[in-house]
């Protein structure tokens, strides 16, 4: 290269840097939305959607569409975010088919249809959120956005399907509403409320408090190696109204984990080919599988009985072998818990003493009449204490706990499983449970499900409801009763109560509780509860149960079995089963009440019968209609009573043969 060009191709160079230098940077990109927010930022984007078969008509508001989305969740404030939930309100009949890495806070798997209901998510594997200051700000920490896929009915192009609502879950916090930014994403800032009271995070060891729930559930690791645990897990009944009978407890394993084996209760299902052909088998080769009680995603537990409960092999764990009966703390303090332990193996990459994560989507159901649970997550809480088993006055603390909270619920389409009638002296017709109470087969006979039950003499409440048409026809005939046609069903449920309000004298009055047991199973310990409202502070004495009062529960008397006559058994046949109809187990009693302090009650005209009654937990249906004094009059229920369906009804007279 001769010195000439050389010179030229410095200055060629030199050129480019100084133009360079010259042209004005282009503006820093703007901050993120969430920079403005000292709070919680919470948003939800909309990515897309893809029309589904099966292709119906353009614009069909039945035409599925596959859709993509995603929401965040980012702690900008200076205290953690503790089990984090975000509340989406979905309004597009949506079915949700994964969101990762969350869960439904409402125990759900997928896939599960949301819309148009608020659907909470929760964080998994990780529920927490710390903040940047202890963080040294890394967003891996702070922030969590979870992508969900799903599937939508119509809104098609261009309509933006966004959820209606958009918020934190949490307790404490204000969210405002969130606003559309562009078309496709809702945001919003939530912040503490100033004003909110509570017992929130132990700022000593950042764990939530416990809560309070119908059913508490405690899910303790006490011992932890690295690759395995012992898991301890005990049901608590903390609802006086709630009770279990033959539970069953089901959860989600979400990392691969199974259980090598069980004390105080056992899986439906012994499992182990899940574990030899999976994942399982190939990474502990030199585990005896055939050892292993369950390999399951999702298994299902049951208690043991009675007499395993100090078996060396299978039992010895406090609180185990009832039978999966769990009592109201009322009724039996030594039976309101029920417990057992596990030896859970968990697989990589959580081969580390500390790497521990409970089960999630936990259900637990009875059997008969007990009420439904729906449970929540579980949330990390301070460990437990144990006493020491050899007695010495000291405490071992759990490695990690966790606590899921279940809480009675009526699922839509949830019918009753009892119901009561209603009866007078001063009255001669009986209001019988109503029609359909606890629901009408789908293939039922040519009835009406919804005309009034017929009224009916004394002794028809004494029959199966298929034997009791003749009898209610002619009580109708003789009293000039209206009879619908076609005749009106059954009330289809398993057990009913009658209250007849027995005598009504100056200083007092009383009342006689008869439970009839229409079922095919005997039922053990039951119990009864009556919600008195305008007469509650008047209650003496009930002669033939136990019972106690419970001003805090709807001033509620609640009532059961005593030593002996806690069965209330199954319907047998009669004297002559092809002549006689078939006979329900009974039991009664009379109740008695002073007039002393509830001045102004006027029995006659209804204020004896009962706002509500619950047995075994479950809330029974009630009639519509009370007896009234003069004939066969009847009121409607109305006032304190309002919250009840009104349909029809009538009443009864003494049930002198009960």
């Amino acid at each position: 290269m001769t010195p000439s060009a050389h010179l030229l191709l410095l200055f060629f160079s030199f050129s480019l840097t100084l133009s360079a230098a010259q042209t004005p940077s282009s503006p820093p990109p703007p901050p993120p939305p969430s920079d403005d927010c000292n709070g919680i930022f919470i948003s939800y984007t909309f990515s897309g959607r893809t029309r589904i078969h099966p292709y119906l008509p353009k614009n069909s508001p039945d035409q599925p569409y596959t859709f993509t989305a995603s929401a965040s969740v980012i702690n900008n404030d200076d205290v953690p975010l503790r089990s984090w939930g975000l509340s989406v309100g979905f309004n597009h009949r949506e079915v949700l088919v994964s969101a990762d890495p969350a869960v439904l806070s409402d125990g759900s798997t997928f896939p599960v249809r949301v819309g148009p209901t608020n659907a909470t998510f929760s964080g998994f594997p990780e529920a927490d959120l710390e903040t940047a200051i202890d963080t040294a700000g890394d967003a891996t920490k702070t922030q969590v956005q979870i992508n969900i896929k799903g599937t939508l009915f119509g809104s098609p192009q261009p309509t933006i399907p966004l959820p209606a609502t958009l918020s934190l879950a949490n307790d404490g916090y204000i969210c405002p509403k969130a606003t559309v930014i562009g078309n496709a994403t809702l945001q919003s800032c939530c912040t503490r409320d100033p004003k909110f009271k509570s017992n929130s995070t132990d700022d000593s060891t950042n764990f939530l408090p416990r809560q309070d729930g119908d059913l508490t559930i405690a899910y303790d690791v006490i011992q932890s190696s690295q690759s395995n645990y012992l898991a301890s897990v005990q049901i608590e009944n903390q609802n006086p109204l709630g009770r279990l009978d033959y539970w069953k407890l089901s959860w989600e394993w979400m990392r691969g984990e199974f259980i090598f084996s069980m004390k105080g209760a056992h899986t439906t299902l012994e499992d182990q080919q899940t574990c030899i052909f999976g994942e399982q088998g190939q990474f502990y080769q030199a585990l005896d599988f055939s050892t292993v009680m369950n390999c399951e995603r999702s298994p299902t537990i049951v208690d043991l009985p009675l007499n395993l409960a100090n078996d060396s092999k299978v039992g010895l764990i406090p609180n185990c072998c009832r039978n999966g009966t769990v009592l109201p703390r009322v009724m039996d303090p030594k039976q309101s818990a029920s417990a057992f332990q596990m030896q859970v193996f968990k697989m990589p990459p959580d081969l580390n003493r500390t790497k521990l994560f409970p089960p999630q989507n936990w259900k637990i159901v009875g059997s008969g009449l007990n009420p439904a649970y729906l449970c929540g997550q579980p949330v990390r809480v301070s460990p437990a204490l144990f006493p020491d088993p050899s007695g010495l006055p000291s405490n071992s603390t759990a490695v990690a706990s966790w606590q899921v909270v279940c809480n009675i619920t009526r699922p839509a389409g949830y019918r009753p499983k009892c119901c009561v009638s209603f009866s007078a002296f001063y009255n001669d017709s009986v209001v019988p449970c109503r029609t359909c109470a606890c629901g009408c087969p789908n293939a039922r006979p040519m009835c009406s499900s919804t005309a009034s039950a017929l009224l009916l003499p004394p002794e028809a409440v004494l029959v199966p409801f298929e034997n009791r048409t003749a009898k209610a026809l002619s009580w109708a005939q003789l009293k000039h009763h209206d009879v619908p046609s076609p005749l009106p069903c059954g009330d289809n449920c398993g057990v009913s109560l009658n209250w007849h309000v027995l005598t009504d004298y100056r200083n007092g009055w009383s009342a006689r509780m008869t439970l009839f047991n229409w079922g095919d199973t005997n039922i053990a310990d039951w119990f009864a509860a009556v919600g008195l409202e305008k007469v509650f502070e008047g209650y003496e004495n009930t002669y033939s149960f136990n019972a106690t009062v419970m001003p805090d529960e709807n001033r509620t008397i609640f009532i059961w079995g005593m030593p002996g006559q806690n069965y209330l058994t199954a319907e047998v046949d009669g004297a002559d089963p092809k002549r006689d109809p078939r006979v329900p187990g009974k039991q009664q009693s009379v109740i008695s009440f002073t007039k002393k302090l509830t001045p102004g009650i006027d029995i006659s005209a209804g204020d004896g019968f009962p706002s509500k009654v619950y047995f075994n937990g479950e809330e029974c249906a009630m009639p519509t209609m009370i007896p009234t004094s003069g004939g066969s009059r009847m009121t409607v229920i109305g006032g304190v009573w309002g919250s009840l369906v009104a349909l029809l009804g009538v009443m009864v007279v003494v049930l002198m043969e009960l």
